[in-house]
């Protein structure tokens, strides 16, 4: 699976609640076998979420005081969630984790 096939699809929560739009994807090693692993998925709620999505850096961003004013207002709405309590639409084969044995 590749973060490309989950970037901009709907995301829901497990009981069909629109959460948003996927705007990014989180991946963790530290699995015994060293393989990467989809843990997270970033989910922005807000219209602009396609065009700026969570790459503006709005956890710590630096530089002026416009840009970083900028940048927390536009990320305010993105919320990391584990990737098994949210589905996708259209689905997307073996998401979260893969297919069986992987």
């Amino acid at each position: 699976m590749r973060a490309g096939e989950l970037v901009g699809r709907a995301a829901y929560d497990l009981h069909g609640r629109r959460l948003g739009r996927v705007v990014d994807v989180v991946v963790r090693g530290d699995f015994p076998d060293g393989r990467l692993r989809l843990t997270d998925v970033i989910v922005n709620a807000r219209w602009w979420s396609r065009a700026m999505g969570r790459l503006i850096g709005g956890e710590r961003p630096g530089g002026p005081w416009a840009i970083r004013v900028v940048a927390r207002a536009v990320s305010r709405h993105a919320r990391q969630l584990p990737a098994d309590q949210v589905q996708l639409l259209p689905p997307v084969p073996d998401f979260p984790f893969g297919p069986p044995g992987a």
